[in-house]
């Protein structure tokens, strides 16, 4: 089995999209606002807290860039209007990042103060490490102008990441960790499950130790159990830190950890550009494929 869900993955660009779109939605909550809005009341009825997040990234033009930010002010409202216990997810680069660095700011700047406003959060996600220097400078020149309502994300598998960290920690930042997804070089990132890994529950520890807040997200099990560990060993609150997990992916260990009385929060994107998101998730774990063999073969 293995081998033909690696051969399916691979097969991704010959596969209708109609039959990826069956699969995707374990993957996505919809295309549009109000098909988010429906999934984060289920699993706020569960006891889960979600991302709501406006799939698309890498934008090219300046007038594509403003109607992304014009697109997921309206989240904000809907969070407040429907009492949603949800934050909101933001990618530099589908803000301007490569465009300008001024207009993704401004962007950045409009979306965050309107979350001030509406007492909700906005988490500023890292992308490839061609953007680390970047997101980093507009996190902290947003906290520079008293903007407390905003975090960043590490992505363990980077080599520079403890150095990140630890400046981080100094500034008491709110950090969402996780190993990290884009295809980077060696000469700059972890390759190995185990150096990864391993730098995962050290960055968490440099972490806890210096009192930040932590999103632990994760959904392999060695890093939940080590997690524990940790959790356990520091005795910390609740209110400290919280697990968080893809949309559709390990549902019974997701449901698991709030069983076992920790917080967790779902990412439930959304959007037009469900097709680049759902083929990364599928890449990134083949098991998934056998979705797709069913789709096409079994009726």
């Amino acid at each position: 089995m293995p081998v033909l869900n690696k051969l399916v993955v691979a097969a991704l660009p010959l596969i209708p999209k109609s039959v990826v779109g069956q699969v995707a939605q374990r993957y996505i909550a919809g295309t549009a606002l109000p098909d988010a809005v429906r999934v984060a009341k289920g699993l706020n009825t569960k006891g889960m807290m979600t991302t709501m997040d406006l799939l698309g990234e890498d934008v090219k033009d300046a007038s594509e860039a403003s109607t992304v930010r014009n697109n997921i002010l309206p989240i904000l409202h809907s969070i407040s209007e429907h009492r949603l216990n949800s934050n909101i997810s933001i990618k530099p680069t589908q803000l301007g990042l490569k465009i300008d660095k001024e207009l993704c700011f401004n962007n950045i700047h409009s979306i965050v103060e309107q979350a001030r406003k509406l007492g909700n959060f906005i988490r500023i996600d890292m992308e490839d490490a061609t953007t680390t220097d970047d997101t980093l400078a507009i996190y902290r020149r947003l906290r520079s102008e008293g903007f407390d309502n905003i975090g960043v994300v590490i992505q363990s598998y980077l080599h520079r990441s403890e150095v990140d960290v630890r400046s981080l920690v100094k500034e008491g930042a709110n950090i969402r960790l996780c190993k990290g997804i884009y295809n980077e070089s060696p000469a700059i990132a972890f390759k190995d499950r185990k150096q990864i890994r391993d730098s995962f529950l050290n960055l968490l520890q440099i972490m806890f130790d210096g009192g930040c807040y932590v999103g632990i997200a994760t959904h392999d099990d060695v890093l939940i159990e080590g997690a524990y560990r940790q959790i356990q060993r520091l005795e910390l609150g609740t209110e400290q830190y919280e697990f968080q997990m893809l949309l559709g992916v390990r549902e019974s260990l997701r449901d698991q950890i709030v069983r076992d009385g920790h917080r967790l929060r779902v990412y439930v994107p959304y959007g037009e550009q469900w097709y680049a998101y759902s083929t990364r998730r599928l890449r990134e774990n083949p098991s998934m494929a056998w979705y797709i063999t069913k789709a096409v073969f079994v009726r």
